[in-house]
């Protein structure tokens, strides 16, 4: 780091993304994206606004708030869109966690909450999963700190059931609650319809697994309008101008053309049932997934050696280092192809390491 850096950020563990590797073609599994490109009428949407770039987008993203609501029937002043649901966490963590309300979520999680917390230089708390890698609702009860719950959770890919949810929702009466659903299009409930229940309710949505647009970098927040009023205070504070025209027309694009959504998340479905068939019959345990990838891993062979030698072979896996989850790796539900390729180098790899 150069000597210009503050100090405040001297010790800040930067999140870690997937891969992007540019020195060959890879067949990606490691990032969760759509196999499937935007929708057409997504793309045509955004291409109308190419020849306005010249003008700002609309800063409160007025067409794209009132489709979402229409959408997901809740109220305009309900609905926030941001940059990628990344930008929603990140403002979640300014608005509603300071030194006096800590941030508490699972030791095994999505890596971005504790990287905000720490940016802002929040407390946290990082309660452990159980030994089946499931969150026990009844730990966050009561927790006197903003909670971020990943629902499926990632990266293990299971799901609580809505019920637990609101019971964690319910147990937090003086306290937000972030709920991250990212993966719930995938076999996840969502907890919107709990907002007009619950006062202290966010829920952060994105548009870069089961609508395509990972590159287009959109998300929304849903929740009680006076939470929506306070984020939307920091976000007018930090980046007013956080949707581009381009991201706003495909978004709306993608919502007014939810039969090809539809038919792709039942595919990702159907190649997610027949990759945990065919790895558990190569032996591979994992816990069952609600999300678009499958978190695995293999009695013999190590995750370390796996993601190493399938990313030799030009397949790219995620591979985690945090010692209760380093055996296994995380993969994309690709094409049915991919998925075959994925699957033949298994074999040979766990061949190999078996002489």
């Amino acid at each position: 780091m150069s000597r210009f850096f503050s100090e405040k950020y001297a010790s800040l563990e930067p999140y870690v993304p997937g891969e992007q590797p540019q020195d060959r073609k890879y067949i990606k599994l490691n990032t969760n994206e759509s196999p499937f490109p935007p929708s057409p009428l997504a793309q045509s949407e955004a291409a109308k606004e190419l020849n306005r770039l010249e003008l700002y987008s609309d800063p409160v993203s007025g067409a794209l708030r009132r489709e979402l609501a229409s959408f997901y029937r809740i109220g305009t002043d309900e609905v926030l869109a941001v940059n990628g649901s990344d930008e929603a966490l990140d403002l979640a963590v300014m608005a509603f966690c300071d030194g006096k309300t800590p941030a508490v979520f699972p030791d095994i999680t999505y890596g971005f909450y504790k990287v905000a917390a720490d940016v802002y230089g929040v407390p946290y708390e990082e309660i452990p999963l159980d030994e089946d890698l499931r969150i026990r609702p009844e730990d966050y009860f009561h927790s006197g700190k903003t909670v971020f719950i990943a629902n499926p959770n990632a990266p293990t890919g299971i799901a609580l059931p809505l019920e637990s949810i609101e019971k964690i929702i319910a147990g937090n009466p003086d306290n937000v609650v972030v709920v991250d659903e990212a993966y719930a299009d995938f076999g996840g409930e969502s907890a919107i319809p709990l907002i007009p229940r619950y006062e202290n309710l966010i829920v952060v949505r994105t548009f870069s697994k089961s609508h395509s647009m990972a590159g287009a970098r959109l998300g929304f927040i849903a929740g009680n309008a006076e939470l929506i009023r306070d984020l939307d205070t920091v976000r007018f504070s930090t980046n007013p101008y956080n949707v581009n025209r381009v991201t706003m027309a495909a978004g709306i694009g993608a919502l007014r053309d939810q039969e090809y959504t539809a038919k792709n998340i039942r595919t990702i479905v159907e190649n997610r049932e027949f990759l945990e068939k065919e790895l558990s019959g190569l032996g591979f345990g994992f816990p069952g997934s609600s999300a678009n990838f499958v978190f695995a891993r293999h009695p013999r062979v190590s995750g370390e050696t796996l993601y190493r030698t399938l990313k030799e072979r030009g397949i790219l896996v995620r591979h985690f280092t945090a010692p209760r989850i380093r055996e296994y790796i995380r993969i994309t539900v690709g094409s049915r192809e991919e998925l075959e390729a994925l699957l033949a180098a298994l074999r040979d790899i766990i061949k190999e390491e078996q002489k």
